[in-house]
């Protein structure tokens, strides 16, 4: 036994090595998740996050009922530009939102995969198109700050605060200004949608 010992051992160790390489960088991962939070503070929020290009943004974790791989969407005519179409989830008509559209961002890159993340407001589910989720991170909210005044228009009147993170900044969004659309609301939007699917007749989402 003793002279197997040495030989699997050095296997050991060196399996033992990529492991705690491996949880080495999975630690770091997690500390950069935990974003500074100190897990001590009972106020800590937490935030579901995701990107737009190379922007970080954040929900309040609560707000969000579930994350979508792409559905199938029904236009809605005359429509803003801002919302994408109307998905049926479960029996409920639900407006889908371009995020990008919405914030001023440019148009998605083709071939860009897309996600989709249904967050609750108060007229309703709202389902927002993203380029990419993130992780749901906890942050102390002592490290809260206003909004630069170097964004633009569309994200200052819908960004609540940042929070400069490790190696990004976190935008915090305030989901109901978000679903607010310009010279409309998402309670029109799912109104007319619904009359225009029941007028379609659309059997792949009424």
């Amino acid at each position: 036994m003793a002279e197997g010992f040495s030989t699997d051992y050095q296997k050991s160790s060196r399996g033992g090595g990529d492991r705690r390489q491996q949880r080495g960088k999975s630690a770091g991962r997690n500390e950069r998740r935990a974003s500074t939070a100190d897990r001590r503070h009972a106020n800590n929020r937490q935030y579901a996050t995701f990107f737009l290009g190379d922007h970080f943004f954040g929900v309040g974790a609560l707000t969000v009922q579930e994350i979508l791989i792409p559905q199938q969407m029904t236009a809605v005519p005359l429509a803003p530009s801002v919302i994408a179409g109307l998905i049926n989830l479960r029996g409920e008509i639900v407006t889908v939102m371009d995020l990008r559209t919405r914030l001023g961002f440019p148009p998605r890159p083709e071939g860009l995969q897309i996600m989709s993340v249904v967050v609750r407001t108060a007229d309703g589910l709202i389902t927002l198109l993203v380029d990419q989720i993130g992780d749901v991170i906890e942050v102390r909210p002592d490290l809260f700050e206003p909004p630069p005044k170097t964004l633009n228009d569309e994200l200052l009147s819908v960004v609540e605060g940042v929070y400069k993170l490790q190696d990004k900044i976190l935008l915090v969004l305030n989901s109901e200004s978000v679903a607010q659309v310009p010279g409309s609301t998402v309670r029109i939007m799912e109104k007319v949608g619904s009359s225009t699917i029941k007028d379609k007749n659309n059997p792949d989402i009424a």
